[in-house]
């Protein structure tokens, strides 16, 4: 193909209606057909990035293999699409703001007056064509509510690029909501008029409207939206609930979404979709032959999209296993020595997953003393591997008081310490920055890792050689390695140049296994992920 195509996303009404689901369902059926398909999000928000926001405002973020701090919206795309995004599959208005700021302290612009249109727009289409090289199709998700003010300069650079792309470039996907009234026992349908009158005053008419609503949408109001919205009554979808997203890509398949989309971008003479995969997922996910239960000990319990890629690894991980997989988030600032019992005797597994500062520390230290001894199946991730650490240095090394230096800076056994913070054989300090061998700042994105290869990762990876993706700065302290090895922890991961300890086991448990990267985010419900697949497998043959 010779010129890529896009298909803009825009959504209506209120936020959260599933922008990010559609996009990459869609993309999911171009992929079927052989087409090459690139997803980016664009996020109207001033923050540069996603990196520093509360999980409890933003949820999760999610960190792609080049290391970029993105919205979850991008572990939509991963998991749905087989791309792998990067830096250039999402930005903000605060990224765009930064650019265009720097360009003008520079002098870039000659002196002239720098205003939205064009030095801002002109720097929003720069990115969007930078997201889409080498795809044949480009989504691009304009995050945000058409009618916002802050959502303007998105959809003014989106206008521009249909007027100046050639014919047939350009399709547009509107995301709307027809409430259902339970009083009057109706579905009101003005809401999506006034939401595609908002998108049409500002120059742009969608090629398909997809519907948000809880039941089927009947004809009769299909044919009222295309009447009064402009558009083809086929082109009118229904995005209902269903029992999973996974069906996401079928039940708008079966509508022929891509097919509308496609005929509008000259694309129809594609081949055929192969949707096999996704019918088999779906089957597995509605139809499984177990259960097992899981408990998540961690910070952010109260809020389920903090810990979105995990959900979905587990997710996916019940598909490969045809296990339903329930999980039980446990708050760790309520754990303690005389309620752990209680609280998770139910689990079969037992996971704690990363996070930040101090709160809840000595309850997953607890929950982590309990899956050891008990022989319960322990999975620790990026700071649940820092848990089993600080546990097993504590009761089974007699490190009395072991502790990272992130929650207790005077603990004389500084198991795992920032890396600018480790002393060396003689007590002193190792004074390090950015800019030396191993750095003082965050460690993001893929990294290598060396396996064992008596190990079970090494069993479950089938290679010596892996790339998981990280967002961390603590890291074990390798003046500790040696003791922690001598009491019977294998340390079964190393990083390329063997000084970061990347995972580690407990050969005598029946499942103990920590990691340092985040295996979340690069699992998806085709293949899951070895780690949580063999995971959920032993806690399921617990049960038994």
């Amino acid at each position: 193909m010779a010129k890529t195509k896009y298909l803009f996303i825009t959504g209506g009404v209120v936020s959260s209606l599933g922008k990010g689901i559609a996009a990459a369902s869609i993309g999911s059926l171009f992929e079927s057909r052989g087409l090459k398909v690139s997803l980016i999000k664009v996020d109207p928000y001033i923050n540069v990035d996603p990196g520093t926001m509360s999980p409890f405002q933003h949820g999760e973020v999610f960190v792609t293999n080049d290391g970029t701090e993105t919205d979850l919206d991008l572990g939509h795309y991963e998991r749905f699409v087989r791309f792998q995004a990067s830096q250039k599959n999402n930005f903000t208005a605060g990224k765009v703001y930064e650019e265009v700021i720097k360009k003008e302290r520079r002098g870039d612009y000659l002196g002239g007056t720098v205003q939205v249109i064009p030095h801002i727009t002109d720097e929003i289409k720069k990115r969007i064509t930078d997201g889409a090289i080498g795809a044949d199709i480009a989504i691009v998700e304009i995050g945000g509510t058409v009618g916002d003010i802050e959502s303007q300069p998105f959809i003014e650079s989106i206008r521009q690029m249909t007027l100046e792309l050639p014919k047939f470039s350009t399709a547009i996907a509107h995301l709307t909501l027809i409430p259902y009234l339970r009083a009057s026992e109706e579905l009101k349908t003005k809401p999506t008029q006034h939401s595609v009158k908002e998108l049409r005053s500002l120059g742009l008419q969608p090629d398909c409207l997809i519907c948000r609503l809880e039941k089927e949408l009947p004809k009769e109001e299909k044919a009222k939206i295309a009447l009064f919205c402009s558009v083809n009554v086929d082109s009118v979808i229904s995005m209902h609930d269903v029992n999973t997203v996974y069906s996401i890509p079928l039940l708008l398949h079966s509508q022929q979404v891509d097919e509308i989309l496609l005929k509008s971008l000259n694309l129809s003479k594609v081949k055929k979709p192969n949707l096999s995969d996704w019918k088999k997922v779906v089957d597995a996910k509605l139809h499984p032959k177990n259960t097992v239960e899981i408990a998540i000990v961690g910070k952010y319990v109260d809020l389920k999209d903090s810990y979105k890629s995990l959900n979905e690894a587990f997710e996916h991980a019940g598909i490969i296993n045809h296990t339903k997989v329930n999980l039980s988030f446990i708050d760790a600032s309520k754990l303690n020595k005389k309620n752990v019992k209680k609280m998770l005797s139910f689990a079969d597994g037992i996971l704690i997953p990363g996070g930040f500062g101090k709160r809840g520390i000595e309850g997953m230290i607890i929950a982590a003393n309990y899956a050891r001894r008990k022989n319960i199946p322990y999975f620790g991730i990026c700071l649940g591997m820092q848990i089993a650490i600080i546990e097993f240095a504590r009761y089974e090394a007699k490190l009395n008081q072991a502790n990272s230096t992130e929650f207790n800076k005077s603990t004389p056994h500084p198991v795992i310490a920032l890396v600018t913070e480790w002393k060396d054989k003689s007590g002193k300090l190792e004074q390090r920055n950015p800019n030396s061998d191993l750095g003082g700042t965050m460690r993001l994105g893929g990294q290598k890792c060396k396996l064992k290869k008596s190990s079970l990762s090494y069993r479950l990876y089938k290679k010596d050689k892996i790339i998981e993706r990280h967002r961390h700065r603590y890291e074990v302290n390798p003046n500790y390695k040696d003791k922690l090895i001598e009491c019977g922890l294998e340390i079964t991961g190393m990083s390329s140049d063997n000084k970061l300890v990347e995972m580690i086991e407990i050969k005598k448990h029946k499942w103990f296994i920590g990691c340092q990267f985040h295996p979340e985010f690069t699992s998806n419900p085709r293949d899951g992920h070895p780690l949580f697949n063999n995971f959920i497998l032993k806690a399921l043959k617990s049960t038994k």
